[in-house]
């Protein structure tokens, strides 16, 4: 039987925050703010930390601080050209009268002005966690154990198994060297469902011993809807659990 790769960070849906500041008082602030709203949160005070975190882990918010931290606008847009945040709900916390035009061109999505009260940072995080539960939700993997027939340009097949999936790829567990070959596509049937699903695909990561990651690239209107209310219902399932 091949391997189920869990991954344990998503097995839950708990949302994450990175808090990028080295102003005490703002984090003395923001941190039991999102801790009421069930969001965990990382705090790192300086940019060489900041950037590490940003590079190595995800987030489903990162605030960053532009005035008590150095490099705040580059922390930002660090976040939209990496791979692992630029989908992220990015905040960037501003003085009062400070111009808000660079902020948001270097990636913020929401302004948070300083000094800022216990009231509205709570008020400000709650209005948008419904958007970053969604966004949570595009890449929450889910295990699973099923068939899948990776479709190569060449016009080979190879069978595999899918560990995991998502609604942007899924790991796969297979027999034989993917070694200079390119791959245009997948087709599954997700447990429970009768509807095949063929998205075009490409190769986005292997191991060398078997397990590798698919990234899908285009899929039919109809394989998405199918494809999202299966993870949909998957999550509920989850969340009543």
């Amino acid at each position: 039987m091949s391997p189920v790769a869990y991954d344990y960070d998503y097995v839950v849906m708990v949302l994450e925050s990175l808090l990028l500041s080295g102003d005490s008082q703002v984090i003395k602030v923001l941190e039991p703010a999102l801790q009421a709203l069930k969001i965990d949160v990382e705090i790192r005070q300086d940019e060489h930390a900041g950037a590490e975190a940003i590079s190595s882990a995800r987030y489903d918010a990162v605030i960053v601080d532009c005035e008590g931290l150095t490099g705040g606008l580059h922390l930002l847009e660090g976040l939209r050209q990496g791979q692992s945040n630029r989908s992220s709900v990015a905040f960037a916390l501003l003085d009062k009268l400070a111009p808000s035009n660079k902020a948001f061109e270097s990636g913020a999505n929401f302004i948070l002005r300083k000094p800022i009260s216990s009231s509205d940072a709570f008020g400000c995080f709650s209005a948008v966690l419904g958007l970053m539960e969604r966004e949570r939700r595009r890449y929450f993997r889910h295990a699973v154990e099923m068939s899948a027939t990776l479709a190569f340009k060449d016009g080979a097949e190879l069978k595999a198994k899918a560990t995991n999936v998502s609604e942007t790829g899924m790991a796969i567990w297979l027999v034989g060297s993917l070694a200079g070959r390119e791959v245009s596509g997948i087709a599954f049937r997700l447990p429970g469902t009768r509807f095949s699903i063929q998205p075009t695909a490409e190769l986005a990561w292997a191991d060398g011993s078997g397990q590798a990651g698919v990234r899908f690239c285009d899929m039919p209107p109809s394989s998405r809807e199918q494809l999202d209310l299966w993870l949909f219902e998957e999550g509920e399932k989850l969340d009543r659990a």
